[in-house]
């Protein structure tokens, strides 16, 4: 049998062969080494620069041509709040402040809409930020076809091909690095792994992160709170400095990077019967903080993720144990990508693809002065460590618990309602 070579099968392998050599020749120059050193060429800020100057003339012309048309925009929506008067002088109108607050807590309660993506002024040219889009031209059109393009056919491929690197090169260095006893060289080699990785995956969500006051980042035998947003609170900070990661064993692709991380790093997992256990969480994060070798141990209190406007209740178990407390806030720019997760609404696979396939990820960190106990019990202490997150990271202090996001309003919270309006009916009873 003769068997015959079509020389364009040999050219089409030939040009794929270059094709990939390009591809991972440049991922490895521009990407993998600098993230492996902790450099920047300055490319990601350049590319945000423009997307801003990109997102400004769109709004404009869809402002232009709204008005030329007629078109619905969306405004913000302000809350206006009802103050009553300070004179205790009863009219039978008072009684639509009731009303009134009934039918605000039913169509704009200050709960309910952390759970969901905050709207934006203007629009970042992707249609799931805006859900009142109408054609207004056709060069509008143009570039945002020209941008689906550009985010599905380049974007995407590209961190998805970086997210698979970080990922992998995390499990395999990890149980590297495993094999070693312990020691200062491990422990050196395994804060390099985990950095180096945690930079390939930052750049798998094009994230520029701006770190701010870096003198005051944990340390050792310390624990750090920040506030929740998206799984990626944890890529955002571990890519700036090792911490020990806290949480449950899970199974699958997540059991295994657990398993491998857990070789070179002593994180602290917990089985499934283990975490209703509060003494036995306590402990061992009590354990932990009294070695001054182990890494700082890194905590989101609030125990869900809320949408980057508000700060939402703390657990008090992380501030029993005594331990010096490290605040992080974290705050992102939804102007090129919403990074809250409605973990309700999409799971993490559908989530990652939204993250990968906007047009960044854009933060600010901001490392708060360490704060401890002052003579109060773990609940003020807790308040008082959320109300500096919120106050520097620009977002609302709010007393309610984030597991309203599944559950009900627990009787505490309606009795303190209650009490309240028992206040304004007596001063109303009063005036008569």
């Amino acid at each position: 049998m003769e068997l015959f070579f079509n020389p364009f099968d040999n050219l089409v392998c030939i040009l794929l062969g270059i094709s990939f050599t390009v591809w991972f020749t440049l991922l490895l120059v521009f990407i993998i080494v600098p993230a492996i050193f902790g450099v920047s060429f300055g490319i990601r800020r350049l590319y945000m620069k423009t997307l801003l100057k990109i997102f400004e003339w769109a709004t404009l012309r869809i402002e232009r041509g709204a008005k030329e048309k007629n078109h619905p925009l969306y405004k913000p929506y302000s809350n206006g709040k009802m103050y009553l008067d300070s004179a205790p002088e009863f009219e039978m109108s008072d009684i639509f402040y009731f009303a009134r607050r009934g039918v605000e807590s039913i169509m704009d309660d200050e709960v309910t809409k952390r759970f969901s993506a905050e709207e934006l002024e203007s629009w970042n040219l992707l249609t799931r930020s805006n859900n009142n889009f109408h054609y207004i031209s056709l060069r509008l059109t143009v570039l945002w076809g020209l941008g689906l393009l550009i985010r599905y056919g380049f974007l995407l491929p590209l961190r998805v091909t970086l997210a698979f690197t970080g990922v992998g090169l995390l499990v395999v260095l990890t149980s590297v690095v495993g094999l070693l006893p312990n020691g200062r060289i491990k422990n050196f080699l395994s804060e390099k792994v985990h950095l180096m990785c945690y930079r390939i995956c930052v750049r798998a969500l094009t994230a520029i992160i701006t770190y701010h006051d870096s003198e005051n980042k944990p340390k050792n035998g310390g624990i750090c709170v920040a506030n929740h947003t998206s799984p990626i609170d944890v890529i955002i900070l571990a890519s700036d400095g090792c911490y020990a990661m806290v949480g449950q064993i899970h199974g699958g692709l997540i059991g295994v990077i657990q398993r491998s991380m857990v070789k070179a790093c002593p994180h602290v997992w917990f089985e499934r019967s283990e975490v209703k256990d509060r003494h036995l969480v306590a402990k061992r994060l009590s354990d932990h903080i009294e070695d001054k070798t182990k890494l700082p141990i890194l905590i989101f209190p609030e125990g869900t993720c809320i949408n980057n406007t508000s700060v939402m209740m703390f657990k008090k178990g992380s501030f029993e144990i005594g331990a010096t407390v490290y605040p992080v806030a974290i705050k992102y720019d939804p102007r090129f990508g919403d990074a809250f997760w409605n973990s309700s609404k999409f799971g993490m696979v559908n989530y990652l693809l939204r993250m990968m396939s906007s047009w960044a990820i854009v933060c600010s960190v901001w490392y708060l002065p360490p704060m401890s106990r002052e003579g109060e019990d773990a609940v003020q202490f807790a308040n008082r460590v959320k109300a500096a997150i919120a106050r520097q990271g620009g977002l609302v202090d709010l007393l309610w618990d984030g597991g309203l996001k599944r559950g009900k309003v627990k009787d505490t919270f309606k009795e303190e309602q209650q009490k309240l309006y028992s206040k304004i009916l007596h001063r109303c009873n009063g005036s008569f």
